[in-house]
């Protein structure tokens, strides 16, 4: 690891934990050269998983993209970073479990919804309101109004 203060490349570890139920393995490092320390944390690379999208294209999974996608469905809303972290580590998981080499995207995106729809109802509207491609406000009525029958 490159020390973020000095940039030299020579640390040690100070502290190892799991993090995440698991999923992560968190460790504290002190840089030889300038004692600054900093954490950095440790995940299982899930390799050659592909997306099948909408119009039959694949690409490549990407961790970054799922966060990135729940965080702007959470944007201004009472949801902490922790609990974003929480859920997708729950979705990955559950894609894993299920998918070896290929994941529809709509798995992916239905396994989004399902998990905002526990934690914030507005980021879950958001989140749906793209996936499903919303053309008219008859369309969110009628998804709001699915929302409060299952409450």
């Amino acid at each position: 690891m490159r020390c973020i203060k000095c940039g030299c490349e020579e640390d040690k570890v100070i502290d190892s934990r799991t993090s995440r139920e698991g999923a992560t393995i968190r460790r504290r490092r002190e840089c030889l050269a300038c004692g600054y320390r900093f954490t950095t944390y440790e995940a299982i690379e899930h390799e050659g998983l592909m997306v099948v999208k909408r119009d039959g294209l694949n690409e490549e999974f990407s961790r970054e993209k799922l966060v990135s996608g729940i965080k702007r469905a959470c944007q201004k809303r009472p949801v902490s970073l922790s609990q974003i972290q929480e859920m997708v580590d729950n979705i990955m998981n559950q894609i894993n479990k299920k998918y070896d080499k290929e994941v529809p995207s709509m798995a992916i995106g239905e396994r989004v919804m399902e998990s905002l729809r526990l934690v914030d109802q507005i980021a879950y509207v958001r989140f749906a309101s793209v996936y499903r491609r919303f053309q008219e406000v008859t369309e969110f009525v009628q998804e709001i109004k699915k929302l409060e029958e299952s409450l």
